[in-house]
């Protein structure tokens, strides 16, 4: 499966924190995040990352133009609903292109958490065959 990662300045400590609990499942896929995010997941998580651009410099997009052409699988963007955003339009044309393709997108922790147990629900079932 093909995973992208993004997460707002204020919610980069729960993506990293995220990541740590599901390492194990992140490891097994094909990872890809925004700038920062990226760079910290591989720093202080140890995961394979390919790193795209900063969201505001086009991050964002980068992974919106994946999600449209089929190279996506499943987006965890962890936003903060709280502050405003100088690259708005480029976080709804990404919430808008996941909706389009049907692609999965959770936009906070409780959502994620969801998808990574099925994730890893399906995984069992996987190994048992």
């Amino acid at each position: 499966m093909r995973i992208a990662l993004v997460a707002h300045d204020k919610k980069k400590d729960d993506i990293i924190e995220f990541a740590k609990r599901y390492k194990h499942i992140f490891e097994q896929h094909e990872l890809l995040a925004t700038g920062t995010t990226g760079r910290l997941l591989k720093k202080l998580v140890g995961l394979n990352i390919n790193t795209l651009l900063s969201g505001p410099l086009g991050g964002d997009q980068q992974i919106g133009a994946k999600v449209a052409q089929g190279e996506i699988d499943f987006v965890i963007f962890l936003r903060d609903p709280l502050t405003s955003q100088p690259h708005e339009p480029d976080i709804n044309a990404l919430l808008r292109v996941c909706d389009i393709y049907c692609v999965p997108l959770a936009t906070n922790v409780g959502s994620a958490e969801i998808f990574m147990k099925a994730i890893r629900s399906h995984e069992d079932i996987d190994d048992n065959e």
